[in-house]
């Protein structure tokens, strides 16, 4: 497989009264094709956040949009550009981040966090600076963190029902 540059090929998810917002790393080829978040069916997101809000996993990407605006939640992606082999975190080079403002600027966000690593450093190096926003890392719910069970995960992402 060939690494290549890819813009981020859609808008952020988000409310005038949203206030989590959760940041992924960039999307997965599955996404990019669904042209939403979370949309790889190995990826326990979706599951993870329903279980975390005790709600039924949406489905399709109307179910998803609608799950996210009743537990005002925001979704984007740290980073806005990049070159990347297929879907894997580990291949990414060349990053341009996203710019949060839009959303920070039309939102009440509360509390920011990231799903996974990649995200949370990228976040950390090129975003925090000009931001002054904290974030926190949570686990990534891709298929490649196989080490956390999903139980151990939606333990973990509970958090979010702090805010």
């Amino acid at each position: 497989m060939q690494r290549i540059e890819i813009v981020h090929p859609f808008p952020p998810f988000f409310r005038a009264d949203s206030h989590i917002l959760i940041l992924g790393s960039f999307p997965s080829v599955k996404s990019r094709e669904q042209l939403f978040f979370y949309g790889h069916p190995q990826n326990r997101f979706w599951r993870v956040i329903a279980a975390v809000f005790e709600d039924e996993t949406p489905v399709s990407i109307p179910e998803k949009r609608m799950f996210l605006e009743r537990h005002r939640i925001a979704l984007w992606d740290s980073i806005g550009r990049c070159t990347i082999e297929g879907s894997a975190d580990s291949s990414i080079r060349d990053v341009v981040p996203n710019d949060l403002s839009v959303i920070v600027n039309g939102a009440p966000i509360a509390a920011i966090f990231c799903n996974g690593k990649q995200s949370f450093d990228c976040y950390m190096r090129y975003i925090y600076p000009a931001l002054r926003r904290e974030a926190s890392v949570l686990p990534s719910t891709s298929p490649a963190n196989a080490a956390w069970s999903f139980d151990r995960l939606a333990d973990a992402w509970r958090v979010i029902r702090t805010v």
